[in-house]
Formats: structure tokens, C-alpha cells, sequence
């Protein structure tokens, strides 16, 4: 895992209780307070989801809740911005998959 683990403002680490949580479908540790997008990061986790349209991979764009690319499935609560949210102990988090455009399903029935 990649940390920093003593932070001049944000403290160290070692004093926060680890917690474990799910990412699709394995389990993965992180730290009491750190959002999901870094205890992603932290475990190595680059993408969150597919684009909906193209398939191409997302992973965290701005880390502060304004672009959208981190959404990801938190305990069945689809499109939760994974650099807002808290990781929660035995949470289960899902990336973001790519769903049938309803749109071109229309078209093509025509």
C-alpha cells in the first residue's frame, strides 16, 4: 500500500483504527476518516467504472466531488461519489459498470 503515514496536519496514521471493506468483491484494509477514493488509491485500485457509452475506463479525475468519474456502487446505493464518501467498516463497494444505453436500444428497435 502506498501512504503517507505522518502528515504534518493530518496526523499519523498508526493512531487511526484500520477497517477492512469490500471492492468488488475483495477485500481490501483502510483507515478510520479516509474517503474510498483513497483507500483505493492506497491499495493500488486505479479504475472505479467504464465510461457508459464507450466502455473506456474511469478512475479519479478531481477528488473533490465536482466531475463525477469516481461514482461508484456503495452497499447497493448506485452513483456515490467514491472521493466524497467515507469508507465504513465491511462496506461493499462495487465499480461502476456499463449499462446498455437506452438510447441506442430505441434506435436499433426502428
Amino acid at each position: 500500500m502506498t501512504r503517507i503515514m505522518n502528515h504534518p496536519i493530518l496526523g499519523n496514521l498508526d493512531d487511526r483504527e484500520r477497517i477492512s471493506f469490500q471492492f468488488d468483491g475483495i477485500q481490501y484494509e483502510a483507515y478510520e476518516n479516509e474517503t474510498i477514493a483513497a483507500a483505493l488509491l492506497a491499495n493500488g485500485i486505479r479504475k472505479l467504472r467504464v465510461h457508459e457509452d464507450s466502455g473506456t475506463p474511469r478512475g479519479i479525475y478531481c477528488n473533490i466531488g465536482h466531475c463525477l468519474e469516481c461514482r461508484v456502487t456503495v452497499n447497493d446505493q448506485a452513483n456515490v461519489r467514491a472521493c466524497l464518501t467515507v469508507v465504513e467498516k465491511d462496506m461493499i463497494v462495487e465499480s461502476g459498470k456499463q449499462h446498455p444505453n437506452i438510447v441506442r436500444r430505441m434506435v436499433e428497435k426502428r
